[in-house]
């Protein structure tokens, strides 16, 4: 007997709405990236994106412990010399709460074609509100 592979057309892709609400950034990213990886379905396959839609609500509600706040910094390059810009996660947290959380979940998926496939599946938006309830999302608890 060999083993199951699904087919493309096999995999069944739900929509889940996650609020972030006083949740730790980085517990929260690493949960969200497993359900972009389809980790937590009996069909998963290491080479398929067979992952769930995420949509992350209240991103600016999002906690971080420590002296995270201060103390850890995003860095991005324009790809020009002297084109290195630098913002502390106070202020990332303050002007796109967005990034933050799309950072920190893309930084935890493979960095290949898949990778960058898997995290076009998340969807985060600063408050309650978002655009996909045509999707008719399921609320999702995160285990911690």
């Amino acid at each position: 007997m060999g083993t199951h592979y699904p087919n493309p057309a096999d995999i069944r892709r739900d929509w889940l709405l996650i609020d972030l609400t006083g949740l730790t950034l980085g517990r929260a990213a690493s949960q969200i990236a497993n359900i972009l990886r389809g980790k937590h379905k009996p069909t998963f396959t290491p080479h398929l994106d067979a992952g769930d839609f995420v949509i992350c609500i209240n991103a600016d509600k999002v906690k971080l412990t420590g002296d995270k706040l201060d103390k850890k910094f995003y860095y991005f390059n324009s790809g020009f010399p002297g084109g290195m810009k630098s913002a502390s996660a106070r202020t990332l947290l303050a002007k796109k709460p967005e990034e933050l959380i799309t950072i920190a979940v893309r930084r935890m998926l493979p960095r290949s074609p898949l990778g960058r496939a898997t995290v076009s599946k998340l969807k985060v938006f600063a408050g309650p509100e978002h655009n996909h309830s045509a999707q008719q999302p399921k609320p999702y608890k995160l285990p911690y």
